[in-house]
């Protein structure tokens, strides 16, 4: 397993786990809805996938980034499941999702064993959070889409994951 950094307030972090490439199955792996249910997300072969990652729904960039891909699961359709994970607790998910009425993806959290964090390579240890990241997962488990944001506080490149899609669908 390979030690990365991402930029924290100017100060290099340490990320756990291997990046996962173009061509690489998905790993599987199980998180836990906002009613502390366990949902594998190993048992979603069949679906392209869009797989929204934040630190923590309690920021400015990922709460915008989980709003621009509700946005676009509005226009997408049931073709697409649109998925957020964060390190947040259920409660904390399930706040956040009425408060902001986001109604159109699913919310995910690690915070329980970190298990997804660890299996796609975007767990920061020192923070307890998941590196902020895009993956598109084909109906077949495979990996067509990665991005890693290597700086805290940046977006992630939301027309490209989303023209990945489109081109799956």
């Amino acid at each position: 397993m390979s030690t990365r950094t991402i930029e924290f307030k100017g100060k290099p972090l340490a990320i756990i786990g291997n990046q996962l490439k173009v061509g690489d199955k998905f790993p599987g792996s199980v998180l836990h809805a906002n009613d502390f249910s366990a949902v594998d997300l190993g048992a979603m072969q069949g679906i392209v996938r869009l797989i929204s990652v934040v630190p923590s729904l309690d920021t400015g960039v990922c709460d915008a980034q989980t709003k621009r891909f509700n946005e676009e699961a509005i226009k997408l359709g049931d073709a697409v499941k649109i998925i957020t994970v964060s390190a947040d607790p259920p409660f904390t998910q399930r706040r956040w999702a009425n408060d902001s009425e986001v109604k159109n993806i699913t919310v995910l959290s690690d915070h329980m064993a970190m298990a997804f964090g660890n299996a796609v390579g975007v767990h920061i240890p020192e923070l307890r959070l998941d590196q902020r990241s895009v993956f598109v997962i084909d109906r077949d488990d495979v990996v067509r889409y990665a991005e890693y944001v290597p700086i805290f506080g940046q977006h992630p490149d939301y027309d490209a994951a989303i023209a990945v899609v489109k081109e799956l669908l």
